[in-house]
């Protein structure tokens, strides 16, 4: 299966700003039906010391494309990570496609499942992850932050 990364063209924005994903410069390409995708265009400080994609990297596209497939059936809520688990298969090269999907939900949990592709169609990672869906409510004790909102995204909940 060809995982070709398309051109920034067609990026969708994401729906909240989070530094860290504008920091690695992850691209939205698809959000809806319990599914997403994410291109990522690894740069070299993204690199490990063998000059292939450093696993942490690999595991926040995996996260963020995770949570976004959980989030597409239900955007006015966020999710948070609970467990995520990671196999690599082999190292991660030039530009890279995350697909993921929403396999189960709950009214409180979402099971989801991931993998990373490079531009010729080669599995080089995937994952499986659990996500709790939260409202940001204020809590006793617990201060409530406004979301960092994108401009472009009409103001949506938060996603990882």
């Amino acid at each position: 299966m060809e995982a070709s990364v398309p051109s920034s063209v067609g990026d969708i924005p994401f729906a909240v700003r989070i530094p860290f994903v504008e920091l690695l410069g992850l691209r939205l390409r698809r959000w809806e039906d319990g599914e997403a995708e994410i291109a990522f265009d690894p740069a070299p400080q993204h690199l490990n010391s063998f000059d292939v994609v450093h696993g942490g990297a690999s595991m926040t596209l995996l996260d963020v494309a995770m949570a976004h497939a959980a989030r597409s059936v239900q955007r006015d809520m966020g999710v948070v990570t609970i467990e995520m688990k990671t196999t690599f298969m082999q190292a991660a090269k030039g530009p890279l496609l995350a697909r993921a999907r929403l396999l189960h939900r709950t009214a409180t949990m979402a099971f989801t499942e991931g993998d990373i592709r490079d531009a010729e169609g080669r599995l080089c990672a995937h994952a499986t992850g659990t996500f709790r869906y939260v409202r940001r409510l204020p809590a006793p004790g617990r201060d409530v932050h406004d979301l960092n909102r994108s401009a472009d995204a009409g103001g949506i909940a938060p996603t990882d």
